[in-house]
């Protein structure tokens, strides 16, 4: 695995899970003070889906295809699904009875474009970048006129 060129912190929220939610993403390109924020809000969604589409997004702006990336989420669920590799099982099934399907298979196609490796750190523990991404994914759980969650299903 290449030493990491950018560093990814996601995160995701949802008050009420389901409820109005939004993701938050700070990229940082290593070594270099470059740095960018995005951040996108949802009428109706889960806690989950914002975590994963968070990366999606994220790895959607990359224009390098084979970029090694770390990505840092406080999401069990999305960094257990890489690397325990439950994923690739699930695939092999055709993500049979399992939530957020749709995003799952996004996921995978754009984890497959780079060289991705996820870091688990522990969430509201005075991480700079993922507290970042938890006021950005907040704020953006709180804005107006919230576009819909095409893929959620209650």
């Amino acid at each position: 695995m290449h030493t990491p060129k950018v560093h990814i912190y996601t995160d995701g929220a949802a008050r009420g899970n389901p409820g109005p939610g939004g993701y938050g993403i700070v990229m940082e390109w290593v070594g270099k003070p470059y740095k960018k924020e995005f951040s996108c809000g949802f009428k109706l969604t889960t806690n989950n889906r914002m975590e994963l589409l968070a990366v999606i997004i994220a790895l959607k702006q990359l224009k390098s295809p084979g970029t090694p990336v770390k990505v840092f989420t406080d999401s069990k669920y999305v960094s257990d699904a890489v690397n325990k590799k439950w994923i690739f099982g699930w695939e092999k099934k055709n993500f049979v009875n399992r939530k957020n399907s749709d995003l799952w298979k996004e996921f995978l196609k754009e984890i497959r474009k780079h060289q991705v490796q996820f870091q688990w750190i522990k969430g509201h523990n005075d991480h700079p970048q993922n507290e970042r991404c938890d006021a950005l994914a907040v704020m953006a759980s709180k804005g107006k006129d919230l576009p819909e969650d095409v893929g959620y299903k209650a």
